[in-house]
């Protein structure tokens, strides 16, 4: 008989049932690990009905008060994965990318905005569409920026081109950007040529450690959580040889606060999702940028947005099960929902953060001005 876990009922809770269809599946439930019954969600062996965000969070807070899956967490934090990030050649990173991204546009396609934006959504009032939330991003961040016409204007990580393409449309930026995906790439040019942007938006495949030149504005939007800890200091070594005199820099991205370190729910993510990856504290970020000869200017928290944004997204791979099906197949869109779903979580619950970091080289004079009044008018 399949087992059956349900949460209490306070007033505003939402339904769920979580059943696990094996004969011990009530009493593993209470024992096993997050990365388990991950696992066995992703297989099929555990279904969820109801609502899939806060049955993950009454399954992993369960989890947490057993010493297993304690103990589990701790081996985790010293797992061989780990250690890869140390030495993230340009080989093993284009192939971690490339699982990631490259499963398929038409899959990205039914739970993202109409311009494929892959991140954090920027959300003026919680009842705003995703397509508002996302376009109030790209124009918060060239704002932030301080876009102006003929900027040489690069993002790097650039997805599928919606910033380098706003930066151009909307700001009249000489706009480039650099992916490793070679299905963001093929989607990005063809949508440059689709707006008749070829002169004024380059897209090219390339890692980010082999791009030359000189750019006034950079920006880097959820990719530096594909570097790794290690790797940080030779990151920003690199944007600061990248970024013109009394140029800005912008680096957007996940965060984790100090005192939560690597669990089975990181492992299940460095396995099934984004291998490769690792998210660092705050503190680290802004220390490695420091380093690296970088002053931080304004450092904003967007982890509410970010809730919202993976909710959305979670809502429409729901809605979208059969098209996706179709797509991907069943094992990667449980996988995908799941993963989501455990990220709203973590950003509601305050266990990941997300900042946006504005920077410049040391000393610039009359990099931004005095006040942050420019960031937020229009």
């Amino acid at each position: 008989m399949p087992a059956k876990a349900s949460a209490p009922a306070p007033a505003v809770a939402r339904e769920f049932e979580i059943v696990a269809r094996r004969k011990d599946g009530k009493r593993w439930l209470s024992q096993a690990s997050t990365y388990s019954v991950a696992t066995a969600f992703v297989k099929g062996e555990v279904e969820v009905h109801g609502d899939l965000l806060e049955a993950v969070r009454f399954q992993a807070a369960r989890a947490g008060n057993h010493w297993k899956r304690q103990a589990f967490d701790a081996i985790c934090r010293w797992n061989a994965w780990q250690l890869t990030q140390r030495w993230a050649s340009r080989t093993a990173t284009a192939r971690n990318i490339r699982f990631h991204y490259d499963r398929s546009n038409d899959f990205y396609r039914l739970f993202l905005d109409s311009q494929m934006v892959y991140s954090c959504a920027y959300f003026n009032t919680p009842e705003a569409s995703l397509d508002q939330a996302q376009s109030a991003k790209l124009d918060h961040i060239c704002r932030k920026l301080r876009l102006q016409p003929a900027d040489r204007f690069l993002d790097i990580g650039c997805g599928w081109g919606a910033l380098a393409i706003n930066a151009a449309a909307k700001f009249g930026a000489q706009a480039s950007g650099c992916t490793l995906s070679q299905r963001q790439y093929e989607y990005a040019v063809h949508r440059i040529r689709r707006e008749r942007l070829s002169g004024r938006v380059s897209i090219h495949e390339t890692d980010y450690r082999d791009l030359p030149g000189e750019f006034d504005k950079i920006s880097s939007v959820g990719m530096f959580e594909h570097v790794g800890r290690a790797q940080l200091e030779v990151y920003f070594r690199k944007v600061y040889h990248l970024l013109a005199p009394g140029g800005l820099f912008l680096n957007h991205g996940i965060t984790r606060p100090a005192p939560i370190q690597s669990d089975a729910q990181t492992l299940f993510i460095a396995r099934q999702v984004f291998p490769g990856g690792e998210i660092a504290p705050l503190h680290d970020v802004i220390q490695a940028a420091e380093r690296a000869g970088f002053e931080v200017f304004d450092v904003e928290s967007l982890r509410t947005h970010y809730a919202l944004t993976c909710r959305a997204w979670v809502e429409r791979l729901t809605l979208n099960r059969e098209a996706c099906l179709k797509t991907v197949g069943e094992q990667t869109w449980r996988t995908w929902r799941l993963y989501l779903a455990g990220s709203a979580v973590a950003f509601e619950d305050g266990g990941l953060g997300l900042h946006q970091i504005l920077l410049c080289k040391r000393g610039a004079r009359g990099a931004v001005p005095m006040t942050r009044e420019y960031m937020y008018s229009g």
